[in-house]
């Protein structure tokens, strides 16, 4: 891990300007994992190759080189030689993610205060009340959100920390009740009182608010369950 006089910003690339992809297999690679990630395609839907090759008007060729891709970071899986489907995070998996990302990222925090940079917490805090509050803006705080619980791990200079939890955080995404769309008021609140228990230096009180951050998270889930299952216990 780095000392704090080596280290640079943590906020450097997290928050990056959106760039034009350089080639077709790059352009297919972000265009399809943005219908992922934006559950324009959700878990267990069919991506034959031929029609998203058609669909983004590029080749086979490069359509193939984003599909693997996709496959290595755990959002897609092959149905077939031909076909791919989107994959679909059972019950279980998500709340064992969930649980490991509490231990994760409580571990980062902890290490993560006494070296973040006063000028960074004033750059999250101001990327927070950026955010929008529209009907429109889910992947704007999912990029947010990504950005922010990376950046802990980011600072104490735990790359492979960092990009544990990032492919955690994808993992959850891809479960379908685990949307925290309709509770995005509270989600900022929580993460204020992250980034003010970091301001005060006070590492118990950041460790706490991020594992409750995270078990809200669950509970929310649980009772998006709840609401969709029928008396005799089984989804509708």
């Amino acid at each position: 891990m780095r000392s704090r006089p080596a280290l640079v910003s943590a906020l450097d690339g997290l928050f990056p300007e959106p760039v034009k992809p350089v080639n077709l297999g790059d352009h297919a690679y972000e265009h399809l994992r943005e219908l992922i990630l934006s559950r324009q395609i959700v878990g267990g839907d069919e991506v034959p190759e031929s029609k998203l090759a058609e669909r983004l008007q590029v080749s086979r060729t490069p359509m193939r080189e984003a599909l693997v891709r996709l496959i290595g970071e755990g959002l897609l899986e092959r149905a077939n030689a031909r076909t791919y489907r989107v994959r679909a995070v059972s019950t279980r998996e998500f709340f064992e993610c969930m649980q490991l990302r509490e231990l994760l990222e409580g571990y980062a925090i902890e290490c993560a205060v006494p070296l973040i940079k006063d000028a960074d917490l004033v750059a999250l805090r101001q990327r927070l009340q950026e955010l929008g509050g529209g009907d429109d803006d889910d992947m704007q705080h999912w990029r947010f959100d990504n950005a922010f619980h990376s950046f802990f791990a980011r600072v104490v200079g735990h790359d492979t920390l960092a990009e544990t939890i990032t492919r955690m955080r994808v993992t959850a995404r891809l479960f379908r009740i685990s949307s925290v769309f309709h509770r995005k008021a509270e989600i900022d609140e929580e993460h204020l009182a992250i980034i003010e228990a970091a301001e005060r230096r006070d590492v118990p009180a950041a460790k706490a608010a991020m594992q409750a951050h995270l078990r809200n998270l669950q509970d929310h889930v649980r009772r998006a369950i709840a609401a969709e299952t029928d008396p005799a216990g089984h989804f509708r």
